[in-house]
């Protein structure tokens, strides 16, 4: 049964309640029409419990805004959903059409920076988030009580005489539920090994990340990028910084039993969008319209082992980026030297699943 609104509900005992269920939930494809993200596709998903977000077709099935309770959780760079015809390969050029949103996905052949091996020029996080997918499906259902929404498509690397690998994606969630189930499956169509690098790039925001946020990895070690790099604060947040320069980390992470990993951003006091409350303070001195909420991100650490955090608190971008990844991010070149590239046999498959929940209450 469906929960939502307080209580358990049957599929009649709704129905009888609206004209249609997409009162209450739903997925729809639409198609953006103005400047730079003309002819971009979305398909805009609400789940009735406060979780929606933007799934983009046209940008390898990649999530751009994602909003709770009508404030947004995502961080978004100031390119939009710039359309892919607008990228080009090769250097840093990623970064003017990068849409940032929930997810972006690095990848497929190569992450991080951009490099040359063997003779081969691979620009900054690959092509995969500028790639736009084909046998879209975007479906809604009962499964009996439950009413469940499905975005699938598929994304392919291809180049002649090249590398060929195909990413088949598929999203889910449910009526009632502020979570984000994500299927990923990675196969190398060609007929010579390939290199692939990974890395699945969760970027966060204001409202949910302010000075009083606290972020909980599960890290052993953390391992400054640049060696003058601070080894602590990382868990922590502050105000927008004039002239901050991006902090990385990678954390040696520790998995649960079942192989899973889990990175938690606890926001004491999350907006409810319209609640001001701003002189009437509520439950345990926070302002009154503002809950406690917690973003859980998990992952199969099997296929990725690795975490990246990206800190960058200046002003004009004030993100957070959440990064599990086959690889780190000194570009496929780096990656080879420290005979950590991954390699995909012709016909060879990997597997990758992530989930993303919202959960309110005393963190």
């Amino acid at each position: 049964m469906a929960r939502l609104y307080g209580r358990h509900w049957t599929r009649r005992e709704l129905e009888a309640r609206v004209g249609r269920i997409e009162q209450l939930a739903g997925a729809r494809r639409m198609r953006l029409r103005e400047g730079t993200e003309d002819g971009v596709e979305i398909v805009r998903v609400r789940t009735g419990a406060g979780l929606a977000f933007d799934v983009v077709p046209s940008k390898g099935m990649d999530i751009s805004l994602a909003e709770f309770g009508g404030a947004p959780l995502s961080w978004q760079s100031p390119n939009g959903d710039a359309s892919p015809w607008l990228f080009r390969d090769g250097g840093t050029a990623w970064l003017r059409t990068a849409g940032g949103g929930l997810l972006m996905t690095c990848g497929l052949v190569s992450v991080g920076s951009p490099s040359v091996c063997e003779g081969r020029e691979y620009g900054l996080h690959g092509r995969a988030h500028h790639a736009p997918a084909r046998d879209v499906c975007v479906e809604s259902g009962w499964n009996g009580d439950e009413y469940e929404m499905r975005v699938a498509g598929v994304v392919e690397e291809t180049e002649i005489f090249g590398h060929c690998l195909r990413l088949r994606r598929e999203i889910r969630c449910r009526l009632g539920e502020n979570r984000i189930v994500l299927r990923d499956r990675v196969e190398n169509f060609g007929f010579r090994p390939s290199p692939h690098m990974i890395l699945y790039h969760f970027n966060f925001g204001f409202p949910l990340l302010s000075e009083e946020a606290r972020i909980r990895l599960p890290s052993r070690r953390a391992i400054p990028r640049e060696a003058e790099l601070p080894p602590d604060g990382w868990d922590r947040w502050s105000a927008p910084q004039a002239g901050f320069s991006e902090q990385v980390y990678y954390h040696e992470t520790v998995a649960d039993a079942d192989g899973w990993a889990e990175v938690s951003i606890l926001q004491p006091a999350f907006p409810l969008a319209g609640a001001d409350g701003l002189a009437d303070r509520g439950e345990l001195g926070r302002p009154a319209g503002f809950v406690p909420v917690a973003v859980r991100l998990r992952w199969k650490t099997d296929t990725l082992p690795e975490l990246v955090q990206w800190r960058m608190p200046g002003e004009g971008v004030h993100a957070l980026g959440i990064e599990p990844a086959n690889c780190r991010v000194g570009g496929l070149a780096a990656e080879a030297e420290r005979g950590t590239l991954r390699m995909l046999a012709p016909g060879e498959e990997v597997r990758y699943e992530l989930e993303l929940s919202v959960e309110t209450g005393s963190p």
